[in-house]
């Protein structure tokens, strides 16, 4: 049944896509194959030919019509420009979640489920006519009984089936398009899909973006920059969620914004030291930043809402990131190309000249405008790009963080055209590896690691015993190879050291690598250190 209903679905697609004309989309499919010489002998498609509209607005418009779903899936796809050409992304990002709102009767029937409560002993005041509807949820205004003013966000009803549905036409799609067009492969639409299968099925889930909401109001408690509305515990459930009703302005009224005197240099810096803070502080990002999740109050200070989609980098991949930002600010191409390698995110046999030159050839002519003409997430784009041609694996948490920075820099720009965006970063970023790298990060690692070798210290003259047991027993057994100290032992052998203290500088040195690199307890890597201190002693001595 499932074939059939997936087959009446994908010809009512493909009669939406010939609607807009994409008929060589429909047509390069196996099924619609044998149709292409019709296409060429048809009048109708020369005549069109000449004035259809270019093929990314063609493409958005399909999937406007082809309803909610897709539209959210062309949103997600536009963040991937490391994928598509920028015509096609540049479109698909003017998709607007514009949907018709469902009916009152259905969302009050959705919160009195998920509460077991009629909807008078749960609030006060309740407006039927919602405040906004995009493709997941629509917010209602309400009163709490206690008198508080809040917003209630309701997931659409059967949304899960509707997506979980049109989720697998997309996991078909996907594999034909993948199968049978010849640009397919290089696209990766299965692992598209797959990352927007994750992010929509996350975004169901009300109780988890409450979280997400509370845990970036904590990071911002008091800050003057950015405000969070308080979530109302007590009121959310899986499907329903109870938050603070906010009041500011929509970030996209400039003229509104303008009449409140507000410094909008001033303000287009702050939206940029936002993401920074958040990024490289809290390492907790809010990854859906567009104008319309975004407000400002009188004072000046932004307020955000709709948290369903939330980024985080590992601490490896937090100080390469800002590492790299350095190095292009500095024009340091190699070392940006040395941290990719380092990094992981492109193979470790790259090698780094060839990939230097590729970085200089897409960097240099960027760097001939003026700063502010500059765009930082196109730049990261291009390098993005670049360093696919060198298989660099998808890091979907670059991806997030790459179209959150476009965001910010393009809101920065609309409201302050002169925008440097690398005079604000470039000082929060050295100040950031500054501390990551100086003493006050030492003492900070000292502090977090001091329990665990408190802990262990008693244990440690009873290891180091047990050690000695085994060596004085012959019982110690460890097996190790090493590509580098072998060729310290040729080296060595070449130039004929054979005095004493370079046999033991060379020994103390070999046994303290092989014990610090072996999976031995934490004291046997002390004892390891002591060695490699040892032999580094004795030779120079």
């Amino acid at each position: 049944m499932k074939s059939i209903s997936h087959f009446f679905h994908l010809l009512f697609i493909s009669r939406v896509l010939l609607r807009h004309g994409l008929d060589e989309l429909v047509l390069n499919t196996h099924l619609f194959r044998p149709l292409r010489l019709v296409r060429f002998l048809s009048p109708s498609f020369w005549l069109r030919h000449r004035t259809r509209r270019p093929r990314g607005e063609r493409i958005r418009m399909a999937l406007e019509d082809l309803g909610p779903i897709f539209v959210k899936f062309g949103q997600i796809l536009s963040t991937r420009r490391d994928l598509l050409p920028d015509d096609l992304a540049d479109e698909l990002a003017k998709l607007q979640d514009q949907v018709p709102p469902f009916s009152s009767d259905k969302a009050i029937a959705i919160i009195e489920s998920s509460f077991k409560l009629p909807l008078d002993q749960i609030f006060q005041e309740f407006d039927p006519v919602p405040l906004a509807s995009a493709s997941i949820a629509q917010v209602h205004k309400a009163t709490l009984l206690d008198g508080r003013e809040m917003v209630v966000k309701v997931v659409r009803p059967d949304i899960e089936k509707v997506i979980r549905r049109d989720l697998a036409l997309l996991y078909v799609i996907a594999d034909k398009v993948e199968q049978f067009w010849s640009e397919g492969k290089r696209l990766r639409p299965h692992e598209v899909v797959e990352e927007f299968d994750k992010n929509i099925i996350d975004e169901l889930d009300l109780l988890r973006e409450a979280a997400n909401t509370s845990q970036l109001r904590r990071n911002f408690k008091d800050s003057p920059l950015l405000y969070i509305p308080e979530v109302d515990w007590d009121h959310c459930r899986k499907k329903v969620m109870v938050m603070e009703r906010i009041h500011g302005m929509p970030v996209t009224n400039m003229a509104d914004i303008k009449a409140m005197d507000i410094d909008f240099k001033r303000l287009a810096e702050i939206g940029v030291e936002i993401f920074f803070t958040q990024v490289f502080r809290d390492n907790f990002f809010h990854a859906d930043m567009h104008p319309g999740n975004i407000f400002v109050s009188n004072s000046g200070q932004y307020i955000a809402i709709d948290f369903g989609i939330m980024g985080s980098l590992s601490t490896d991949d937090q100080r390469y990131l800002a590492e790299n930002f350095l190095a292009f600010f500095n024009r340091d191409y190699y070392r940006v190309a040395e941290l990719h390698v380092q990094s992981g995110w492109v193979p470790a046999d790259t090698r780094i000249d060839d990939f230097e030159s590729a970085i200089r050839s897409v960097c240099e002519p960027i760097f001939e405008k003026p700063l502010h003409e500059i765009s930082f997430g196109q730049l990261l784009l291009r390098l993005f790009q670049t360093a696919r041609r060198f298989n660099m694996e998808v890091q979907p948490q670059l991806v997030l963080l790459q179209k959150t920075l476009l965001n910010i820099e393009g809101l920065g720009r609309q409201l302050y055209p002169e925008l440097d965006l690398w005079d604000t970063a470039k000082p929060y970023l050295e100040n950031w590896m500054k501390e990551q790298l100086g003493f006050r990060s030492f003492s900070k690692k000292i502090k977090h690691n001091a329990p665990l070798w408190i802990e262990q210290l008693p244990e440690f003259p009873n290891h180091v015993f047990d050690v000695v047991q085994q060596a004085r027993q012959g019982k110690l057994r460890i097996n190790y190879q090493s590509k580098t100290l072998d060729r310290i032992e040729q080296q060595l052998e070449k130039q004929g050291q054979s005095s004493a203290r370079t046999m033991i500088s060379a020994a103390l040195l070999i046994c303290g690598a092989i014990l610090y690199s072996s999976n031995l307890f934490f004291e046997a890597q002390i004892v390891a250190g002591l060695g490699i201190i040892g032999g580094v002693w004795a030779y120079f001595k």
